[in-house]
């Protein structure tokens, strides 16, 4: 009794496994704001990574997590498909060698593609952990055959951060914010834009996000002159995370062109905002964006699809202004207090596993030294017995 009742008085401690990318990369992950949070809330919070390079971020990790295991009771790991993988088996691996009880959180919408072709890994991560957790049902639905078990918890949003205006008959004043990657498809923008031109002659397209590389920024402005649009393009690179509020204000219609998703952030804070959302069908997006409730939603790659879209938004007041009310309510409900709730909870019980493991580990120690003195005396008494029975009367 004493030491549950310590237990609640203490502090609550976890070790957070991510990508703490946002002062070198300009990059910040949902990690970053769920660490802030606890902190804030009074928690002892240990985080890592913030190393640059991969190789460097996983040796980070391990020695994070086995050098201050003194100070952390439970640990969340963030788990990704492709190399990132690796990061999440190794820490997993430490952290049941350590005997320290882990979350895991999926993340992506290339997750279930990688299990299809790595089944035994990803269900050897997920059974091991103490529990799993999904920004969203799709990742839920399609890991399930794994872990039945999986808790949805929504990616958590400070809604503070985002001021709602309605958008009743927008302007055709479109705003795309992810990464320039492949998978993110942003040379569809441009052919969108050229389509919505056709009907709407004072459209703009404002592109913002880094770029990872792949060609695509490059593909990207080269679609635009094909298209005949470079002048209406804007293209702001990548965008700190305080500033996406401002860029968003900007805009009144909100392109997401996306071949591969789960959850993503950027639709969440586009909703927020109030502008009028308008999406491929890709990945977990239809269990986020509702066609006709709180957004509109288009067949993947199709680009005229998504410019009728548009143009509907522009054109049907009635409608715009429904779905731009629908798309703050949803992002309601990843208000930050409520998902941190429910972290608070989950991690909670993992530390609480941890303190009764370290009881009954105590138990079971003070257990066998009572059973060691009671072999001892057992054979004291038995020498003695036997010294009785050779004494001579």
């Amino acid at each position: 009794m004493k030491a549950a009742a310590a237990r609640a008085e203490a502090p609550m401690s976890v070790l957070m496994i991510g990508n703490f990318l946002s002062a070198s990369k300009s990059v910040r992950f949902v990690c970053e704001d769920l660490a802030e949070a606890l902190a804030a809330a009074g928690w002892n919070v240990v985080a890592a990574s913030a190393r640059a390079g991969r190789a460097a971020r996983l040796a980070d990790m391990l020695a994070t997590a086995w050098s201050r295991r003194a100070e952390y009771a439970a640990a969340q790991i963030d788990v990704y498909s492709g190399p990132s993988f690796l990061w999440a088996e190794s820490a997993a691996a430490l952290l049941r060698r350590i005997g320290k009880p882990h979350a895991l959180t999926l993340h992506g919408g290339n997750l279930p593609g990688f299990a299809r072709r790595w089944p035994r890994r990803v269900r050897r991560l997920l059974e091991g952990a103490d529990a799993v957790t999904s920004p969203s049902r799709y990742l839920a639905r399609a890991l399930a055959s794994l872990r039945g078990d999986i808790r949805v918890i929504p990616n958590p949003l400070a809604l503070e951060r985002y001021p709602f205006r309605l958008r009743s008959a927008p302007r055709p004043r479109i705003v795309w914010l992810r990464a320039f990657h492949g998978i993110y498809r942003p040379e569809l923008a441009p052919a969108v834009l050229r389509a919505v031109l056709a009907r709407h002659p004072d459209a703009t397209l404002t592109m913002a996000g880094p770029d990872k590389g792949d060609g695509s920024l490059a593909a990207t402005r080269a679609a635009a002159e094909r298209a005949g649009v470079a002048d209406r393009l804007t293209i702001l690179g990548a965008v700190e995370k305080r500033d996406v509020p401002r860029v968003l204000a900007g805009g009144e219609i909100f392109l997401n062109t996306t071949d591969v998703d789960n959850t993503p952030v950027s639709v969440l804070e586009a909703m927020a905002c109030g502008l009028c959302v308008v999406t491929t069908d890709a990945g977990g997006i239809p269990d986020l964006a509702f066609d006709g409730e709180n957004a509109l939603v288009a067949p993947r790659g199709d680009s005229e699809a998504l410019a009728r879209a548009v143009s509907r938004a522009v054109e049907d007041a009635r409608l715009s202004a429904r779905i731009s009310r629908g798309g703050r309510a949803k992002a309601e409900e990843s208000d930050f207090p409520r998902v941190l709730d429910a972290w608070r909870i989950l991690l909670g019980e993992l530390a609480a596993r941890a303190g009764e493991a370290r009881e009954n580990a105590g138990e079971a120690r003070e257990n066998a030294g009572e059973a060691r003195e009671n072999a001892g005396e057992a054979r004291e008494n038995a020498g003695e017995a036997v010294k009785d029975a050779v004494r001579p009367a």
